[in-house]
């Protein structure tokens, strides 16, 4: 394409890309919860931080670019000239005093942001259990007795304790509307504390790459009055499914787009069950729970006699 053929055409091409990007899903920077709240106001405030010195850069190059221009016999041509104090002073005061603050603010967050930290709250917190699968999320909800795949419901302004694994390959467990993610692996357990501020529905991710199924690895993230989850709980625990173990081992095989599925009730512990599974995969001895917890109880005996001779003794 000639640009001298067609210059109007090409001069709308920034505009058609900016409508392009206006139907992005701007999910992260309009977040119903108080995590995502947070990370947003922290991308914000880097993003400004910065911009202070690449904005005047970008100035600059123009300005510098025009008054030095060769039709410019009036600028000052100074082909010798290798220092200046000042600009030595602005060029390395600038961005060290940006990065400080940065840095400082990096830190802060940081600890304020650990998904491991229990959100503080008046209202006793809610756990889920999550399990990244071949394609799709089973929840377990232990204190309810229920599961679910592919979605979850939860009350507004209730703290939600998610404790995450994975039955297949490492994924993220990610719902942008609530902010934070936390990986998924098989053997071991991470852990996400998120609230959500108000009623909505959201969208739910998985955003590690997983292999074939893994674009429609998703599910809906609900927010409700604590009642509206009460009578969903109820409706939950009328299913005709339950997660035993035959119906799991059918679940976990691999299935891509899955529907979502309800489940009355679902084997006791079974969130450990699929963490230890894979103890035996992992490298170094494999531990006996049993042996050893003998042998606690066995330590715990003595070191009770040898106090209770001691005592005799005095």
């Amino acid at each position: 394409m000639s640009k001298n053929r067609y210059p109007r055409l090409l001069g709308l091409l920034p505009l058609l890309g900016t409508l392009l990007l206006g139907g992005c899903n701007m999910t992260l920077f309009d977040p119903t919860g108080q995590v995502g709240l947070d990370e947003r106001n922290l991308i914000i405030t880097a993003t400004l931080l910065m911009l202070l010195v690449v904005v005047p850069v970008i100035v600059l190059t123009f300005l510098f670019a025009w008054k030095y221009r060769a039709s410019n016999t009036n600028a000052i041509y100074t082909p010798k000239w290798s220092h200046s104090v000042k600009i030595e002073i602005a060029v390395w005061t600038i961005p060290v005093l940006i990065i400080t603050v940065l840095g400082y603010i990096t830190y802060v967050s940081t600890h304020a942001l650990d998904p491991y930290r229990p959100l503080e709250s008046n209202v006793k917190p809610i756990t889920i259990e999550v399990v990244a699968m071949d394609w799709k999320w089973l929840f377990i909800y232990p204190e309810q007795g229920i599961a679910t795949v592919n979605k979850i419901v939860f009350p507004a302004n209730t703290p939600i304790n998610f404790r995450v694994t994975s039955d297949t390959v490492m994924n993220s467990f990610f719902i942008p509307g609530l902010g934070g993610q936390i990986y998924a692996m098989a053997g071991m357990q991470t852990k996400l504390h998120l609230m959500a501020n108000r009623n909505a529905e959201m969208d739910g991710i998985s955003a590690n790459y997983s292999g074939a199924g893994f674009t429609g690895m998703k599910f809906k993230a609900i927010s409700t009055s604590q009642a509206d989850f009460d009578a969903w709980i109820s409706d939950v625990k009328k299913a005709p499914k339950q997660l035993e173990q035959a119906e799991y081992a059918a679940l976990s095989k691999p299935s891509q787009n899955n529907p979502v599925e309800l489940y009355s009730s679902v084997t006791p512990n079974l969130f450990q069950i699929i963490v230890d599974k894979y103890e035996g995969m992992k490298p170094g001895p494999k531990v006996n729970h049993e042996k050893k917890e003998k042998e606690v109880v066995a330590t715990q005996g003595m070191d009770m006699n040898a106090h209770s001779a001691a005592e005799a003794e005095e």
